[in-house]
C-alpha cells in the first residue's frame, strides 16, 4: 500500500483547498490530478494508486467547482459555497495555480505533470500555455472550449512548450481538435479509442472494458517525460 493523507492548503484568494496526497517513495516526478465538473478528488481513488505503482507521487485536488463522486465530498466546494464565493469552471483556475505553487514549495519535485478531466483538463492546458516554463508536461482528458468562447483555450494552447497528452471518448474528438492543432510542439500526443470510450479521467476506471487502451497510451506518454 502507498501512503495517502488528506491535506489542506490555501488557494490564491485564501480559500482552503482540500487534496489527497498519494506518495510514491523515491519519486522525482509529481502528478497533480484535477477532477471533472460536479465531482471531487474521489475521481482518482482508483487511478492514483496505479500511478503510485508506476513510480509517481500524486496530489488529487478538490477544486471549488465540483460536488461529489465515489463517496468523496468536495470540501473545497463546500467551503466556497459557505463563503459566498463563485464556483463556476473558470473560478477554479486559481486553484490550479495555487496547487502547482504548493507542490513546488512543499515537495520540490524534479518534474511536475498536471492532469485534468473535462473542464479542468481545459484549464490545465490554459495553465500550461499561460505559464510555459512552470511545469514539465500536461495531460488532458476530454478538454474543450467550455467557457463561452470558441478560442479561449486555443489561444493559451498556442504558447505551450512542454509535452502534452490529450484523449477523450471517441465522439468527443471534434471538441479538442482545434486546441490540439494550436499546440506548436512536436511532443504532443493524442489518443482516441477504437471503442466508444468515456468522458474524462474515468475512462481509466476498471469498470469500463476499454480502460486498457487508455492506460497503455498514458504509460507510453509518461515514459517519455
Amino acid at each position: 500500500m502507498f501512503a495517502q493523507k488528506t491535506i489542506d492548503f490555501p488557494s490564491k484568494d485564501g480559500l482552503l483547498i482540500t487534496a489527497d496526497y498519494y506518495e510514491a517513495k523515491g519519486s522525482e516526478t509529481f502528478i497533480l490530478l484535477f477532477h471533472q465538473a460536479g465531482w471531487s478528488r474521489g475521481e482518482y481513488k482508483e487511478i492514483a494508486p496505479k500511478l503510485n505503482a508506476l513510480g509517481y507521487s500524486c496530489l488529487a485536488i478538490d477544486q471549488r467547482s465540483g460536488g461529489e463522486v465515489n463517496s468523496v465530498v468536495n470540501q473545497t466546494n463546500q467551503r466556497a459555497v459557505a463563503a459566498g464565493k463563485k464556483t463556476k469552471y473558470l473560478d477554479a483556475f486559481q486553484d490550479i495555480e495555487a496547487a502547482v505553487a504548493y507542490v513546488k514549495m512543499t515537495y520540490m519535485p524534479k518534474k511536475i505533470i498536471i492532469w485534468g478531466s473535462s473542464y479542468s483538463s481545459s484549464l490545465v492546458l490554459k495553465y500550461t500555455g499561460d505559464y510555459p516554463d512552470n511545469i514539465d508536461a500536461a495531460m488532458a482528458f476530454s478538454p474543450g472550449e467550455y467557457f463561452g468562447e470558441d478560442d479561449f483555450i486555443k489561444n493559451s494552447a498556442a504558447h505551450i512548450k512542454v509535452p502534452t497528452f490529450i484523449t477523450s471518448a471517441q465522439n468527443e474528438q471534434n471538441k479538442w481538435l482545434t486546441i490540439n492543432q494550436a499546440i506548436p510542439t512536436t511532443t504532443k500526443v493524442s489518443y482516441v479509442p477504437a471503442t466508444k470510450g468515456n468522458h474524462g479521467s474515468r475512462a481509466l476506471w476498471e469498470k469500463f472494458e476499454d480502460n486498457d487502451g487508455y492506460w497503455s497510451a498514458v504509460k507510453e506518454f509518461l515514459k517519455s517525460i
